[in-house]
C-alpha cells in the first residue's frame, strides 16, 4: 500500500480523548496496510500558554537570544503531543516511535521563531517505517547550522508535514482539521458559503495568502514546488469510517484544472484582520525610494503585503504598504528612527485596524467586468476602498476593519456563491 502523512491540528489534539481518537484513526489507515507518518500541533492553546509565560518574564525584548529561547520554549508543545500520541497508538497495539524536529533532522535557517526549512534527512524515518512502526514526528520545528532548535512561525506544523510528505514521496498528505474541508468562504461570517470539493493549488495558495486559515500559506507553496498531494479534511468524523471513504471526503487540492472548475469565475472570498496599515508621507521622488523605505523592513524580517506609491507632487509623493498586526509598531518605530531622518521625509502615519478582502478564481482569467463587479457590490454597501491590489486570478482591496463581514457576505453574494453546489 502507500506512504500516507497525517497531520492533525491542536484542537484534534485538545485532550487526552481526543489524542486517543486520533491514535485509533491512524491505526485504522496503519491496518489497511498504509505505512504512516503523523505530524501533531501542540495540544489546542498550549503554545499560547508557553509564550505568555515568556512575555511575562520579558514584556520587552528585541535581542536574537532572547528569540532563541522562545524557540526553545515553544517546540515543547509539539514535543509533548507527539509523545502522547505515540503511547497512545501503542496502547492500541501499534509499534509507533515520536521525533523531534532535530532528531529526523528537519534542517532549518536560523531565523528564529519564523525559520524556513532547507533540507529532510529521510533515512532515520525510513527506517523506522521498514520496521513496521508507525512514526510521529513534531511538526513546526527543526534545527539550524549551528544545532539550535528553530521554529517556523504560526501554522509552522502544516508545513512540516508537507515538507516531511515531499521528503519521503508520499502519495498524499492529509491535514485533518476542525472543519470538513475549504469552503467559498468562513461559514462563521457566511453561514450558507459552501464546501468545495476541489479547488486548485493556484487558488489555494491566493487563498491562504489572503488570509484563509484552511492551510498555513508556506505549506501550500511547498506541495506546489514539490507536487505533493493534499487534502483537508475534518478529525471529528467518526474515526472508525471507512478508509476509502474517508480518502474520498473533504477538499482536494488539484493540480490539474478542468473545464468544471473554470465555470466558477470566483471560487472563494478570502480575508485577512490582522494587517494594519503605514503611510510614509512627503518622501522625495527619486528612483530607489521603494528600496530605501522596505530595504530596512525587509531587513528586520518584516513581511510587506500590499503596496501602493502615489502620483508625484512638487517632487514629493506618499508611500503606503500593509504589514500584519503583530509587526506594525516595529515597524513604525523603525521608519521613525533611521528610514525618515535618512529619506528627510515629513511623517510616517499608520492604521493599525485594517482587513484585507479577496475575491479568487481561475476563472477570472476569461471573464472580464470580475473587479467592476467587486467594487460595485462594495459600493452599495458604502464600504470605502482604501488600496487594491490584483493577480491574474484575484482582487484585493483594503479596507476598515468594522465593514469586513458586511463587505464578505455582499461579495459572496454578488459572485453567487451562495448558490454554489460543491464541486463534483
Amino acid at each position: 500500500m502507500a506512504l500516507i502523512v497525517h497531520k492533525y491540528g491542536g484542537t484534534s489534539m485538545g485532550s487526552t480523548e481526543r489524542i486517543r481518537n486520533v491514535a485509533k484513526r491512524v491505526a485504522k489507515w496503519a491496518r489497511a496496510g498504509h505505512q504512516m507518518v503523523v505530524v501533531p500541533s501542540a495540544m489546542s492553546g498550549e503554545t499560547n500558554r508557553l509564550l505568555g509565560l515568556a512575555s511575562e518574564l520579558a514584556p520587552s525584548h528585541a535581542q536574537s537570544a532572547y528569540y532563541r529561547e522562545l524557540d526553545m520554549l515553544a517546540a515543547t508543545g509539539e514535543q509533548a503531543s507527539s509523545a502522547l500520541l505515540a503511547i497512545a497508538l501503542q496502547a492500541e497495539g501499534l509499534p509507533a516511535i515520536s521525533f523531534t524536529g532535530w532528531q529526523v533532522p528537519v534542517h532549518t535557517n536560523s531565523s528564529y521563531t519564523k525559520a524556513r526549512i532547507e533540507s529532510i534527512d529521510d533515512k532515520r524515518v525510513r527506517a523506522e517505517l521498514d520496521a513496521g512502526r508507525v512514526v510521529i514526528i513534531t511538526g513546526f520545528q527543526g534545527i539550524d547550522p549551528n544545532g539550535h532548535i528553530t521554529t517556523l512561525g504560526r501554522g509552522g506544523s502544516d508545513t512540516s508535514a508537507v515538507a516531511v510528505a515531499a521528503a519521503l514521496k508520499a502519495a498524499e498528505v492529509l491535514i485533518y482539521t476542525d472543519v470538513d474541508g475549504v469552503y467559498t468562504t468562513d461559514p462563521r461570517v457566511v453561514p450558507a458559503a459552501k464546501r468545495l470539493n476541489t479547488v486548485s493549488f493556484e487558488e489555494m495558495l491566493e487563498m491562504a495568502s489572503l488570509g484563509s486559515k484552511v492551510l498555513q500559506i508556506r505549506s501550500v507553496e511547498f506541495a506546489g514546488k514539490y507536487k505533493v498531494p493534499m487534502r483537508v479534511l475534518s478529525s471529528f468524523t467518526p474515526w472508525d469510517i471507512d478508509v476509502e471513504e474517508e480518502a474520498r471526503s473533504g477538499t482536494l487540492i488539484t493540480f490539474e484544472e478542468d473545464e468544471k472548475m473554470e465555470k466558477a469565475v470566483v471560487s472563494g472570498i478570502a480575508f485577512n484582520r490582522g494587517e494594519a496599515k503605514i503611510s510614509v508621507l512627503g518622501v522625495p521622488d527619486t528612483p530607489g525610494i521603494a528600496y530605501s523605505i522596505l530595504g530596512p523592513v525587509a531587513e528586520a524580517n518584516i513581511e510587506v503585503d500590499v503596496i501602493i506609491q502615489n502620483i508625484s507632487k512638487d517632487g514629493k509623493t506618499d508611500f503606503s504598504f500593509t504589514v500584519s498586526q503583530g509587526d506594525y509598531q516595529r515597524a513604525v518605530e523603525l521608519l521613525r528612527e533611521k528610514v525618515l531622518p535618512a529619506l528627510g521625509a515629513s511623517e510616517v502615519v499608520g492604521n493599525p485596524n485594517i482587513a484585507k478582502v479577496s475575491i479568487v478564481g481561475i476563472g477570472m482569467r476569461s471573464h472580464v467586468g470580475v473587479a467592476s463587479t467587486m467594487f460595485r457590490a462594495l459600493s452599495q454597501e458604502s464600504v470605502n476602498i482604501q488600496m487594491i491590489s490584483t493577480s491574474e486570478i484575484k482582487t484585493s482591496v483594503v479596507i476598515d476593519e468594522k465593514y469586513l463581514e458586511l463587505a464578505v457576505r455582499a461579495l459572496h453574494t454578488a459572485f453567487g456563491l451562495d448558490k454554489t453546489e460543491e464541486n463534483a
